[in-house]
């Protein structure tokens, strides 16, 4: 955080999100200048963006400690060198979008939804991404003849009444354009909610100005899911922006992954869910890691995410405890993982373990 301020004093654009963009970190010298990284470690970025692309704003950049060659939020942003380690498991489309997908950009997976990408770009790119085999790779927003054929899509589809903006992150876009794709999907009378998914509050939170909250809140109702994954992003800065959000009107969730060596223990994940319900975040999702190319070494077993569940659950408000779901590889949906807390079920009875691990039983209706 006084890093941040100190750039702030340093930079007059700081605080200005399209400076912020235009000054991303994305070559390996930048980033082992900014970091003072051994020529080893700066090597090693070297070989893994010969395959995947960096961006890092130099905000998000500010809250790494540099001295920390293990600091999280390192992981999370900066190239490490087992991205290039193949993995048996690895899938270029792990979530078998690419099957689901009858237009260009748009997926239709669920009978009443669609997830419309609407732009292949990031202000930073997450090393853990689940859809880095197009994201990232060109600076590219939606055409209008690629929007007009998608748009076209839904409004064929009287069955969907709830469009997903995402893509890459639709917020990087300029205001004017976001706003165009909102008004097409508005005017499709069987269009009721509009999600947008982005990073923008945690990774560039600048962006959340008054000129866009003014412009979204003419087509409510509009959902935000964002994506904290440490506690650490939560900063004065991130906080303003969920802050503004909430106070526009528009409901806000999060969505964490569950990764490797950053967060995958209960008292972390405590710390985020908490201080994300005290900024009025609703934690939402929990996913386990994906099985994208080059991020085997982000992903725990499954058994790591049922046992923090288990361990949150009971000890922390029920609003605090999101859903922790796979995304099933091959384009099967979230599926949720729970705890088992039924021991054993008949016609008679259902016996149950609480929280504390103290059974209980509850008569079936005969």
């Amino acid at each position: 955080m006084i890093r941040s301020k100190n750039y702030a004093a340093r930079y007059p654009g700081w605080y200005d999100w399209k400076w912020q963009y235009a000054h991303r970190i994305t070559s390996a010298e930048e980033i082992a200048s900014f970091l003072n990284m051994s020529q080893a470690e700066k090597k090693d970025v070297e070989d893994c963006l010969s395959a995947f692309r960096m961006a890092i704003t130099p905000y998000y950049a500010s809250l790494i400690d540099s001295a920390d060659p293990e600091d999280p939020l390192r992981k999370v942003c900066v190239p490490r060198i087992q991205e290039t380690y193949p993995c048996e498991n690895d899938m270029a489309d792990p979530l078998g979008e690419v099957s689901d997908s009858p237009v260009p950009n748009i997926v239709h997976r669920y009978p009443d939804r669609v997830l419309f990408l609407t732009t292949l770009c990031c202000s930073t790119y997450c090393r853990y991404c689940t859809r880095r085999r197009v994201v990232g790779e060109e600076d590219r927003v939606i055409t209008e003849p690629v929007l007009k054929k998608a748009v076209a899509y839904i409004r064929s589809h009287s069955e969907i009444r709830d469009v997903l903006i995402s893509g890459g992150d639709p917020l990087v876009m300029r205001t004017e354009k976001l706003e165009h794709i909102i008004r097409e999907l508005r005017a499709i009378p069987h269009v009721d909610i509009i999600r947008i998914g982005t990073r923008v509050p945690v990774v560039l939170p600048m962006r959340i100005t008054d000129e866009l909250l003014s412009m979204l809140r003419r087509y409510q109702p509009i959902w935000i899911n964002t994506h904290f994954a440490h506690p650490r992003e939560i900063t004065e800065e991130s906080a303003r922006a969920c802050a503004a959000i909430v106070d526009a009107g528009f409901p806000l969730g999060n969505q964490t992954v569950l990764l490797r060596e950053i967060n995958d223990n209960a008292e972390t994940l405590k710390e985020l869910f908490l201080k994300l319900v005290h900024l009025r975040v609703r934690p939402y999702y929990l996913y386990q890691c994906d099985l994208s190319r080059g991020i085997g070494h982000f992903r725990t077993t499954v058994d790591a995410g049922i046992d923090i569940m288990h361990a949150l659950t009971g000890n922390i408000s029920g609003y605090a405890v999101p859903k922790f779901v796979i995304d099933a590889p091959g384009g099967g949906g979230k599926i949720p993982i729970n705890y088992d807390y039924v021991i054993s079920r008949d016609e008679q009875e259902v016996v149950m373990e609480n929280y504390r691990g103290k059974t209980y039983k509850y008569p079936q209706v005969l």
